[in-house]
């Protein structure tokens, strides 16, 4: 079910996983200016892990809308939630099991991105 409502959820959705996928890239910038291509690369995959679940619960939390529907509104966050840390868990697993990272420039990254939505909505408007 598509409403008013789903729909500018999933514009803010999108507006904060694109500048998201922009900070990621300037802090990948940033990383292999001053500590080289490993680190860099690190960086990256640390914001893909961070993106890429985020991608999964913004699809599934804006899913339904509205007071008719909210059982399913609930649902869909929720597994939305679980989802993401799903996917979390299993990229990391992914990672450290068969890339050479550098885990300082991983983690960083990823936790700029983990806290960055925290302060878009402040920076963002849905219209």
């Amino acid at each position: 079910m598509k409403n008013r409502l789903t729909s500018e959820g999933r514009k803010f959705a999108l507006k904060q996983i694109v500048l998201m996928a922009i900070t990621v890239l300037l802090i990948t910038l940033f990383v292999y200016y001053f500590w080289g291509y490993h680190y860099a690369k690190s960086a990256l995959i640390g914001g893909f892990v961070g993106i890429i679940p985020n991608m999964i619960f913004a699809y599934k939390a804006f899913k339904y809308a509205g007071a008719q529907s909210s059982r399913k509104v609930m649902e869909s966050f929720y597994s939305g939630v679980k989802l993401k840390m799903l996917y979390t868990a299993l990229l990391f697993a992914l990672v450290f099991k068969f890339l050479i990272v550098a885990p300082v420039a991983l983690l960083g990254t990823y936790s700029v991105i983990t806290f960055l939505p925290l302060l878009l909505p402040v920076f963002i408007t849905v219209r």
